[in-house]
């Protein structure tokens, strides 16, 4: 089976093509850049222009929409939340012209969105029956919203199509974990805003592992949440993290008020709460290998 992967040279790609080819798929990238992605055949295409190989569409038997700007990349200028809401939309569009012609043999589509979508939900655990957050003044909830949306046309063209709301990735290849490990690796380690605020959080391997029951299993259908079953507080998430690391927390929190200043509006990525159910994936049969946050860190960064 053949599994066309968009921003396959992401984190999150990267891992989900190296478990693809280990479990007997073909793997191929949609790349602006092909020559970049040596080691997968690669497709050319540029969502901005709206333009595609021909020959993409008619490789895959799957396709997993993961392409989209870091969010966590530098500061929300106009400009920056112009570039992570159009690099979600176009590489959508352009899939879902592509797929709506004759010629393909396409069976399902995994287009990633995000636990933001849900905006800060405080203590109150969510679901996917949840509503989305207004997104009047929320931009992450307002992308999520959006990037969901682009996804319809090509359900609608009678194509099962599953959308993972992916929370926190914890790897150290990338992603927020580093970021927040650095501080408390140099002993200067603290929970951020009140510590209160919920971390929905899944390993990368889980995460890669429930892509691919996603591909393989037809009754996988519509939204989920790909988190694990055991968000964590801030604070809960920086003492265990301290401890795997050996490191003191010796600092008092740090204040949301700092962290707006420093981060801007790209500050409600670490200070939003949202205590996010796994409860549905569970019930499609799912078991991960890493529920529990401790595990899940202890098997990242090992006897650190």
């Amino acid at each position: 089976m053949k599994v066309l992967i968009t921003g396959g040279t992401g984190l999150i790609g990267t891992r989900l093509a190296e478990m693809l080819i280990d479990s007997g798929y073909e793997v191929a990238l949609l790349s602006r850049e092909p020559a970049k992605s040596s080691h997968f055949r690669s497709f050319r295409w540029a969502p901005q222009a709206g333009t595609i190989d021909e020959a993409a569409i008619p490789y895959a038997d799957y396709i997993v929409s993961l392409a989209g700007a870091s969010v966590a990349d530098g500061k929300w200028t106009d400009e920056r939340k112009r570039e992570i809401m159009a690099s979600r939309l176009g590489g959508l569009a352009l899939l879902a012209r592509e797929l709506a012609k004759p010629g393909h043999h396409v069976q399902a589509v995994i287009s990633a969105s995000a636990v933001g979508i849900y905006g800060d939900a405080g203590d109150k655990l969510v679901t996917e029956e949840t509503p989305p957050a207004l997104p009047t003044n929320d931009f992450l909830a307002d992308v999520s919203n959006q990037w969901e949306l682009a996804a319809a046309p090509i359900a609608a063209l009678g194509i099962r199509t599953v959308i993972p709301r992916i929370g926190v990735v914890l790897s150290t290849e990338g992603g927020a974990l580093p970021q927040i490990a650095r501080p408390v690796k140099l002993g200067a380690g603290a929970a951020l805003g009140s510590g209160k605020q919920y971390m929905s959080w899944i390993h990368l391997d889980d995460l890669c592992r429930l892509f691919i029951a996603m591909l393989e299993d037809p009754t996988w259908r519509g939204t989920y949440n790909a988190v694990a079953p055991y968000p964590a507080t801030n604070q809960a998430f920086t003492e265990v993290l301290a401890e795997v690391l050996h490191r003191p927390l010796i600092l008092p929190k740090v204040p949301a008020f700092g962290l707006k200043l420093a981060m801007g509006e790209m500050s409600e990525v670490v200070l939003a709460s949202q205590n996010v159910s796994a409860a549905k994936v569970l019930a499609q049969g799912f078991t991960y290998e890493y529920p529990e946050l401790r595990g899940a860190l202890e098997a990242l960064y090992g006897e650190e």
